[in-house]
């Protein structure tokens, strides 16, 4: 149900910010569905730097098994990301509380912790079942503007390859090419990827509005 990108909306709440990232994030992956490239029906996805969350929500109505949230800050979880999925899930489940679970939908949890150690606790909900013949690890993981800082691109890329499914998971990742003052960027993340020499990546999307710097999204998937 490819209309649901309409229904996203952001639940403001003071100064934490909606970066375009996660907007740009949407709209790509809308027009990957309508052009039959991925499919999020029956799909584990993580998104990871979550903040709002609007990635996450957009493949939880596009029908994902399981959505997983995952941000630094236990209280952007509690204060933005399950109020904005609630506002955005009305009249389809009951509120979520902080303590995750299932809505009527899907599987819906929400991870507290640093890029270096989370995957301990995100990794034992994703074992494999029955019903899903893929392995284990996440069909999806999406992110928004989480390379901003060259110290956390090292430990978020390990995050990645270690919560990825293998060898069908696919990455999605929406942020600016350069992140002035602080390092960061899809090129220099990039080029730790590329360093390992285990996954591949392609543009998808160049954003150039002329109010930000340039911005990206790119999929990434392994060899």
């Amino acid at each position: 149900m490819t209309e649901s990108f309409a229904t996203l909306v952001p639940f403001g709440l003071g100064g934490l910010k909606l970066w375009e990232g996660s907007l740009d994030l949407i709209k790509v992956l809308c027009s990957d569905i309508k052009n039959g490239l991925i499919s999020f029906s029956g799909k584990r996805v993580l998104e990871v730097g979550c903040g709002h969350g609007l990635p996450g929500i957009f493949a939880l109505l596009e029908g994902a098994a399981a959505v997983h949230f995952q941000d630094f800050n236990a209280e952007v979880l509690r204060c933005l990301t399950i109020p904005n999925l609630n506002a955005n899930l009305s009249g389809e489940s009951q509120a979520l509380s902080s303590n995750s679970t299932i809505c009527d939908k899907a599987e819906v949890r929400f991870f507290a912790g640093d890029w270096s150690g989370i995957d301990k606790l995100l990794l034992p909900h994703v074992s494999t079942d029955a019903d899903h013949n893929h392995g284990d690890g996440y069909d999806f993981i999406l992110m928004a503007e989480t390379v901003y800082s060259i110290n956390s691109l090292q430990s978020l890329y390990n995050l990645i390859k270690k919560c990825l499914r293998q060898p069908d998971g696919v990455l999605y990742m929406a942020a600016k090419k350069y992140y002035f003052g602080v390092g960061g960027g899809t090129r220099r993340f990039l080029s730790v990827v590329e360093k390992d020499g285990v996954m591949t990546s392609s543009l998808v999307a160049v954003i150039t509005d002329g109010s930000s710097n340039v911005r990206e999204v790119w999929k990434l998937a392994y060899k």
